[in-house]
């Protein structure tokens, strides 16, 4: 079931418009990593990822092995992760940057932004 939110917007007349959140954001995930991947990459992503076939089905209907599976796989992650995180005017990721709404949470890891790189490191804990 799908939900209308009434979402806050600058426009002359009107200060607030309704819209389906839920929706956009999945159409903007789909057709994000259609524009982003290969043909072969986007056949994997969408059997193992949107339709939930586990590694062997996706191997037996593609005909190919399970270690280009797995390469595949990680290939995808890592460049889906950047085009949602890079992705402009509004990136895909985070989900509360998407969705218009600021989550506060204490012990919280900030990712880089592209403007200033860094290697990202797992979080640690954090000592007192």
């Amino acid at each position: 079931m799908s939900k209308v939110s009434l979402v806050p917007c600058s426009g002359k007349d009107r200060k607030m418009i309704f819209a389906r959140l839920d929706e956009d954001y999945i159409c903007d995930f789909q057709m994000v990593s259609r524009r982003s991947l290969t043909d072969f990459e986007y056949f994997v992503f969408r059997n193992h990822f949107l339709l939930g076939a586990d590694w062997r089905l996706c191997c037996r209907q593609m005909k190919i092995d399970r270690g280009t599976f797995f390469h595949a796989v990680y290939r995808i992650q890592q460049k889906l992760g950047r085009v949602f995180r890079e992705l402009e005017p509004y990136s895909l990721f985070p989900l509360d940057e998407y969705f218009a709404g600021k989550i506060i949470k204490t012990n919280l890891v900030i990712m880089p932004t592209p403007d200033r790189p860094r290697p990202v490191q797992p979080p640690l804990r954090r000592s007192a």
